[in-house]
Protein backbone atom coordinates (compact mmCIF):
# COMPACT_ATOMS: atom_id res chain seq x y z
CA UNK A 1 0.00 0.00 0.00
CA UNK A 2 1.14 3.66 -1.22
CA UNK A 3 1.57 6.21 1.58
CA UNK A 4 0.56 9.95 0.99
CA UNK A 5 2.32 12.36 1.81
CA UNK A 6 0.30 15.25 1.12
CA UNK A 7 1.87 16.56 -2.08
CA UNK A 8 0.31 15.66 -6.23
CA UNK A 9 3.75 14.62 -7.29
CA UNK A 10 3.90 12.06 -4.42
CA UNK A 11 0.02 11.01 -4.26
CA UNK A 12 0.69 9.57 -8.30
CA UNK A 13 1.64 6.16 -8.65
CA UNK A 14 4.31 5.23 -11.20
CA UNK A 15 4.03 2.67 -13.29
CA UNK A 16 7.17 0.69 -13.86
CA UNK A 17 8.17 2.16 -16.84
CA UNK A 18 7.95 5.38 -15.50
CA UNK A 19 4.19 6.30 -16.85
CA UNK A 20 2.07 8.05 -14.32
CA UNK A 21 -1.56 7.48 -15.18
CA UNK A 22 -2.52 11.09 -15.54
CA UNK A 23 0.30 11.06 -18.87
CA UNK A 24 -2.11 7.92 -19.84
CA UNK A 25 -5.23 9.90 -19.13
CA UNK A 26 -3.89 12.42 -21.09
CA UNK A 27 -2.61 10.91 -24.04
CA UNK A 28 -6.00 8.53 -24.18
CA UNK A 29 -7.34 12.05 -24.39
CA UNK A 30 -5.30 13.89 -27.10
CA UNK A 31 -5.81 10.73 -29.49
CA UNK A 32 -9.52 10.33 -28.58
CA UNK A 33 -10.23 14.49 -29.70
CA UNK A 34 -7.86 14.27 -32.66
CA UNK A 35 -9.76 10.66 -33.77
CA UNK A 36 -13.15 12.82 -33.43
CA UNK A 37 -11.51 15.56 -34.92
CA UNK A 38 -10.76 13.62 -38.49
CA UNK A 39 -14.48 11.87 -38.01
CA UNK A 40 -16.23 15.33 -38.31
CA UNK A 41 -13.74 16.66 -40.77
CA UNK A 42 -12.98 14.09 -43.57
CA UNK A 43 -17.57 14.30 -44.89
CA UNK A 44 -16.93 18.33 -45.01
CA UNK A 45 -13.40 18.01 -47.44
CA UNK A 46 -14.82 14.84 -49.41
CA UNK A 47 -17.34 16.81 -50.65
CA UNK A 48 -15.49 18.76 -52.24
CA UNK A 49 -14.24 16.24 -54.63
CA UNK A 50 -15.96 16.28 -58.22
CA UNK A 51 -18.44 14.02 -58.73
CA UNK A 52 -18.56 10.77 -61.13
CA UNK A 53 -20.02 12.62 -63.76
CA UNK A 54 -17.56 15.30 -63.65
CA UNK A 55 -14.65 12.80 -63.53
CA UNK A 56 -16.19 11.03 -66.73
CA UNK A 57 -16.47 13.93 -68.99
CA UNK A 58 -12.55 15.13 -67.84
CA UNK A 59 -10.94 12.97 -70.59
CA UNK A 60 -12.63 11.81 -74.13
CA UNK A 61 -11.21 9.06 -76.05
CA UNK A 62 -11.33 8.62 -79.70
CA UNK A 63 -10.27 5.78 -81.87
CA UNK A 64 -8.48 7.55 -84.80
CA UNK A 65 -7.40 4.57 -86.62
CA UNK A 66 -9.86 4.99 -89.20
CA UNK A 67 -9.45 8.37 -89.49
CA UNK A 68 -8.28 8.60 -93.04
CA UNK A 69 -6.54 11.21 -94.72
CA UNK A 70 -9.12 14.26 -95.61
CA UNK A 71 -11.68 13.25 -93.39
CA UNK A 72 -12.95 14.90 -89.98
CA UNK A 73 -14.98 13.77 -87.15
CA UNK A 74 -16.56 15.55 -84.48
CA UNK A 75 -16.39 14.58 -80.86
CA UNK A 76 -17.67 16.20 -77.43
CA UNK A 77 -15.23 17.02 -74.56
CA UNK A 78 -16.76 18.42 -71.50
CA UNK A 79 -20.12 19.29 -73.07
CA UNK A 80 -18.49 21.52 -75.92
CA UNK A 81 -17.71 20.39 -79.78
CA UNK A 82 -14.57 19.68 -80.82
CA UNK A 83 -13.14 18.35 -84.27
CA UNK A 84 -10.53 16.06 -85.11
CA UNK A 85 -9.16 16.11 -89.09
CA UNK A 86 -6.51 13.95 -90.13
CA UNK A 87 -4.98 16.44 -92.47
CA UNK A 88 -4.40 16.06 -96.65
CA UNK A 89 -0.22 16.98 -97.38
CA UNK A 90 -2.00 20.08 -99.52
CA UNK A 91 -4.15 21.11 -96.40
CA UNK A 92 -0.47 21.15 -94.74
CA UNK A 93 1.20 22.73 -97.27
CA UNK A 94 -1.54 25.45 -97.41
CA UNK A 95 -1.14 25.80 -94.01
CA UNK A 96 2.58 25.95 -94.47
CA UNK A 97 3.03 28.77 -96.78
CA UNK A 98 1.46 31.34 -94.77
CA UNK A 99 3.55 33.30 -93.04
CA UNK A 100 2.36 33.11 -89.46
CA UNK A 101 3.70 36.88 -88.95
CA UNK A 102 0.66 38.16 -91.07
CA UNK A 103 -2.25 36.44 -88.84
CA UNK A 104 -4.43 37.97 -86.44
CA UNK A 105 -3.59 35.56 -83.90
CA UNK A 106 0.46 34.18 -85.14
CA UNK A 107 0.87 30.50 -84.74
CA UNK A 108 2.22 27.59 -87.21
CA UNK A 109 0.95 24.32 -88.19
CA UNK A 110 3.27 22.97 -86.10
CA UNK A 111 2.58 25.09 -82.96
CA UNK A 112 -1.33 23.52 -83.00
CA UNK A 113 -0.23 19.80 -83.30
CA UNK A 114 2.28 17.86 -82.37
CA UNK A 115 5.36 16.33 -83.12
CA UNK A 116 5.42 13.18 -85.17
CA UNK A 117 1.29 13.69 -85.60
CA UNK A 118 1.42 17.44 -87.93
CA UNK A 119 -1.15 15.53 -89.87
CA UNK A 120 -3.49 15.53 -86.97
CA UNK A 121 -5.41 18.60 -86.01
CA UNK A 122 -7.13 18.84 -82.68
CA UNK A 123 -9.22 22.19 -81.94
CA UNK A 124 -12.14 23.31 -79.98
CA UNK A 125 -15.52 23.41 -82.35
CA UNK A 126 -16.15 26.81 -80.71
CA UNK A 127 -15.30 29.97 -82.68
CA UNK A 128 -13.93 32.39 -80.15
CA UNK A 129 -16.11 35.38 -81.39
CA UNK A 130 -19.07 34.47 -79.34
CA UNK A 131 -19.48 31.01 -79.09
CA UNK A 132 -21.26 29.31 -82.25
CA UNK A 133 -20.21 25.89 -83.99
CA UNK A 134 -18.24 26.43 -86.99
CA UNK A 135 -19.38 24.72 -89.95
CA UNK A 136 -16.62 22.08 -91.72
CA UNK A 137 -15.94 19.46 -90.30
CA UNK A 138 -18.11 16.93 -91.71
CA UNK A 139 -18.53 16.63 -95.47
CA UNK A 140 -20.12 19.11 -97.64
CA UNK A 141 -19.71 21.80 -95.25
CA UNK A 142 -18.86 25.24 -95.65
CA UNK A 143 -15.50 25.16 -95.05
CA UNK A 144 -15.19 28.89 -95.82
CA UNK A 145 -12.66 30.79 -98.46
CA UNK A 146 -9.74 29.37 -96.77
CA UNK A 147 -10.64 25.81 -96.85
CA UNK A 148 -10.79 25.08 -93.31
CA UNK A 149 -13.80 26.34 -90.98
CA UNK A 150 -16.69 29.01 -91.37
CA UNK A 151 -18.76 30.24 -88.79
CA UNK A 152 -22.02 31.22 -90.03
CA UNK A 153 -22.89 33.63 -87.10
CA UNK A 154 -20.84 36.03 -87.68
CA UNK A 155 -18.76 34.96 -90.40
CA UNK A 156 -15.42 34.17 -89.03
CA UNK A 157 -12.77 32.18 -91.81
CA UNK A 158 -10.61 29.64 -90.54
CA UNK A 159 -7.70 28.46 -92.52
CA UNK A 160 -6.47 24.83 -92.88
CA UNK A 161 -4.66 25.01 -89.23
CA UNK A 162 -8.07 26.18 -87.81
CA UNK A 163 -6.28 29.61 -87.81
CA UNK A 164 -8.56 32.65 -87.88
CA UNK A 165 -7.49 35.10 -91.67
CA UNK A 166 -10.84 36.62 -92.07
CA UNK A 167 -14.22 38.01 -89.67
CA UNK A 168 -14.28 39.17 -86.44
CA UNK A 169 -12.91 36.47 -83.93
CA UNK A 170 -9.77 37.27 -82.32
CA UNK A 171 -7.98 34.48 -81.86
CA UNK A 172 -7.63 30.84 -83.46
CA UNK A 173 -9.95 27.56 -82.99
CA UNK A 174 -8.16 26.77 -79.52
CA UNK A 175 -6.30 23.62 -79.53
CA UNK A 176 -7.39 21.39 -76.28
CA UNK A 177 -4.86 19.82 -74.40
CA UNK A 178 -4.28 15.96 -75.91
CA UNK A 179 -1.89 13.40 -76.19
CA UNK A 180 -1.85 10.76 -79.10
CA UNK A 181 -0.89 7.00 -78.53
CA UNK A 182 -0.66 4.28 -81.42
CA UNK A 183 -4.11 5.11 -82.75
CA UNK A 184 -5.80 6.59 -79.87
CA UNK A 185 -6.34 9.94 -79.24
CA UNK A 186 -7.15 11.50 -75.30
CA UNK A 187 -8.39 14.88 -75.15
CA UNK A 188 -7.79 16.04 -71.41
Amino acid sequence: MATTTGTPEANEVAGEDGVRRRDFIEIAAVSAAGVGGLVMVYPLVSQMAPSADVLAESTTELDIGALETGQAVKAVFRKQPVFVRRLTPAEMQAADAVDAESLRDPQTLADRTQEGHEDVLVVMGVCTHLGCVPLGAAEGENKGEYGGYFCPCHGSHYDTAARIRKGPAPTNLEVPEYTITDTTLVIG
